[in-house]
């Protein structure tokens, strides 16, 4: 995953991992967390590969090494209204947001944007709600993604049977971007 700097302090080794610094610094010393001390000083120093493959092999989710602009991939065949949802979610909350009209065309957006967040209308041809599930879970950088349906009015229990398939909310239409932006830092929120 990308990251703005090279090499990590323990501190923001403990603010990525959601742990105290102590804890990083322990990590360190008892050779888990491989790194390098500065030379004439104790401060110690992680390399972000090095923080990634232990995050991995700890299973700590790595979308804390994500920090600023949450990324928003709208899957929505209807230009209008992807348009819309695109500029209205930059504008309003100031997330990264992409479009994709087709099936195909998220999963490529998908892995290379690697979005925190995937509002799908599950009416879109070619994307059946459990198997857009699966797939996006299936792969490993995109495992914590959260993903909100985005359908028509709902009928009772319908909400249900859509968590029940693994999205992580919905969104019935018609919807106001304030409610989108609601539904999305609460999806993000659960992740925490």
């Amino acid at each position: 995953m990308p990251h703005p700097k090279d090499v990590l302090t323990t501190g923001e080794v403990a603010k990525i991992c959601n742990v105290a610094p102590r804890t990083v610094s322990k990590w360190f010393d008892t050779g888990k967390l491989r790194g390098y001390r500065i030379p004439g000083s104790k401060d110690r120093r992680i390399p972000v590969e090095q923080l990634v493959r232990f995050m991995r092999t700890h299973e700590i989710p790595l979308h804390g090494l994500d920090a600023g602009v949450k990324r928003v991939l709208v899957i929505e065949s209807n230009s209008d209204v992807a348009e819309l949802l695109s500029d209205a979610l930059s504008r309003e909350a100031g997330y990264e947001v992409e479009v994709a009209r087709s099936a195909f065309e998220a999963g490529t957006i998908a892995e290379r944007l690697k979005p925190h967040v995937m509002l799908l209308d599950v009416s879109l041809h070619g994307l059946a709600g459990r198997e857009a599930v699966r797939a996006v879970r299936s792969v490993p950088d995109l495992q914590q993604t959260r993903l909100i349906a985005m359908t028509g009015p709902l009928r009772e229990g319908e909400s249900a049977a859509l968590r029940e398939q693994g999205f992580d909310a919905t969104l019935p239409r018609p919807f106001e971007v304030a409610e989108v932006v609601r539904t999305i830092e609460g999806a993000l929120a659960a992740v925490c």
